[in-house]
């Protein structure tokens, strides 16, 4: 019961998501033929809001809320394996209508279809788990 707090902050964080129609099928397709800058505009203010943020917290040194200090690792970079993570990523998007985060709040507005796409994901994160050794990272 202590993590009830987790539980509404996910809820509503749902709404907003429903509201702001990021859930939308026809949001998305606007979006990948570029007709509307509505999905852009969210998701870029989720990126500067995020390096906001992030820049607060490590300049703050902030603690997590077990006490200890985050610390923030840099990640190798390569053009092919950001090139290819985000092709796959966008075209699951595509094809599937939605990015992991809104799959679970299309399954809360009833929309039960999306349970295909959900195992999917979760199947196709454990096949990554037993290959990601044998992938170029």
């Amino acid at each position: 019961m202590r993590h009830i707090r987790y539980i509404l902050i996910g809820i509503f964080f749902g709404i907003i998501m429903y509201k702001s129609q990021v859930v939308s099928w026809y949001r998305i397709y606007e979006m990948f033929t570029f007709g509307s800058f509505h999905m852009y505009g969210i998701i870029g203010t989720a990126v500067i809001l995020g390096m906001i943020i992030v820049q607060t917290i490590k300049k703050r040194e902030m603690k997590a809320l077990n006490g200890e200090k985050i610390k923030f690792s840099p990640k190798n970079k390569s053009v092919s394996r950001y090139l290819m993570g985000g092709v796959i990523f966008g075209l699951g998007w595509a094809l599937a209508g939605a990015c992991p985060g809104p799959m679970y709040v299309l399954i809360g507005s009833g929309v039960y279809t999306i349970f295909i796409v959900v195992a999917s994901a979760i199947l196709g994160t454990f096949v990554y788990g037993v290959i990601k050794n044998k992938l170029p990272h």
